[in-house]
């Protein structure tokens, strides 16, 4: 069985190193976790940890001056924030927790943001204040609920809440991201197909159609599609430069705030699609919302900052609304019940909630609620749509067929 040697944090923010017998890294992992250590990192090999000091003495290494994209993905970040957390809680300063994940980091460009955060937080400046300088990475839920830990002097508690929202939004993402899977696998297959029987199949058989017929006219559909097979063949570039450009196109829609008010509100008004993208929406803004209050987040300063987490335009409209109505003096449940875009049940639990001083735990409540409903929904669309997707497959690839055989029944009854 192979050894792996390790670098651990135990709970007293001590540092561990030692060698573990596992069979895999997963493994040692778990293993060194079981022992009530924190791993920093785990190495395959016989030695003492060397390997992993000399990892450890290149983390100074500065973030490249040429990089695009973020530093870090959203599982990432939520794996950073988790150690944080667990760095805190286990009574390590802010800087000491900053160091630690700067010298077990792999990633060398985020390594360059946790160095430069440390960095701040040494000058002594806040951890909120070091976050802003990365907005794409730290946006304003981040900052804010951190600005509330570090003012409540709960930062440990603040962090933990945010790497659990974090790790649901990220499991509620992936539920929707499958939901897609399929089809656009399905789509792509017969993208693959069509283009293969119009290059390669339709030529061959235009050839032999010509040969044996004489220059007899074609069947109507026979005829369509090798008219439709030459077009794609004189014309491949034009054809590939049209299909780019109508993508294009549409992206640039997208990004105009006429677009994507048009597509939030065609989603919303689709059979199925409406009910998922509704769910998905209400669970992000019971879920942001409660989180926000509970981390001490002003009232009105969480509905702002949800706004912009949730991602459909009719929603942040009714949100805006909300937010005037609890800025003029009402409760939230109020407002909320007006708007048809949320179900009654969500503004009754609202208001149960602000009448027993729960608001916070209740609206987390219904976020968990709501993704049980997620994942019901995505069942159900995934049913509906593997059918409809191999009917369209079939129908395509079947009209192919039929529009090749026509002429070739055709031939062999002028034969016999």
């Amino acid at each position: 069985m192979p050894k792996y040697s390790y670098t651990a944090i135990d709970l007293s923010g001590k540092q561990k190193t030692g060698t573990i017998d596992a069979a895999s890294e997963a493994e040692a992992n778990a293993k060194i976790t079981a022992m009530g250590l924190m791993p920093m990192s785990v190495e395959e090999g016989k030695g003492s940890g060397k390997k992993s000091s000399k990892k450890r003495a290149t983390g100074g290494r500065k973030k490249p001056l040429l990089a695009f994209g973020r530093a870090i993905d959203d599982e990432g970040m939520s794996m950073f924030t988790r150690q944080m957390a667990t760095l805190i809680q286990a009574n390590l300063p802010l800087l000491r927790s900053l160091e630690v994940m700067v010298r077990q980091e792999k990633n060398v460009r985020f390594r360059g943001v946790l160095e430069d955060l440390a960095d701040s937080v040494r000058s002594g400046n806040p951890f909120s204040e070091a976050l802003q300088k990365y907005p794409d990475l730290f946006d304003r839920l981040y900052v804010n609920m951190v600005k509330a830990g570090e003012a409540g002097g709960v930062l440990d508690v603040v962090l933990s809440r945010l790497a659990k929202f974090k790790e649901n939004a990220l499991r509620l993402n992936k539920k929707v991201k499958s939901a897609m899977v399929y089809p656009m696998v399905v789509i792509g297959v017969a993208v693959i197909i069509v283009i293969v029987l119009m290059l390669v199949v339709v030529p061959k058989f235009e050839n032999i159609f010509q040969d044996m017929l004489k220059g007899a006219a074609l069947p109507a559909p026979t005829q369509l599609l090798i008219d439709a097979s030459n077009f794609v063949q004189n014309h491949a570039i034009v054809t590939l430069g049209f299909l780019i450009g109508i993508w294009i196109g549409f992206k640039v829609f997208l990004k105009t705030e006429f677009g994507q008010r048009t597509m939030d509100g065609l989603v919303l008004k689709l059979p199925k699609i409406s009910d998922l993208a509704a769910k998905v929406n209400i669970s992000r803004f019971t879920r942001t919302f409660g989180t926000l209050l509970a981390s001490g987040v002003p009232i009105l300063d969480a509905l702002n900052i949800t706004k912009e987490v949730v991602g459909n335009a009719k929603f942040r409209d009714a949100i805006s609304r909300i937010h005037d109505a609890v800025r003029d003096g009402e409760p939230i449940s109020a407002p909320m019940e007006r708007e048809k875009i949320f179900p009654s049940i969500v503004s009754s639990m609202v208001d149960v909630g602000e009448e027993t001083g729960e608001l916070s735990n209740m609206l987390n409540r219904i976020a968990d609620n709501y993704d049980e409903d997620v994942d019901n929904a995505v069942s159900s669309i995934t049913s509906i749509i593997e059918p409809i997707m191999i009917v369209v497959l079939a129908l395509i690839v079947g009209y192919v067929v039929i529009a090749l055989f026509m002429p070739i029944v055709e031939i062999i009854q002028n034969v016999k």
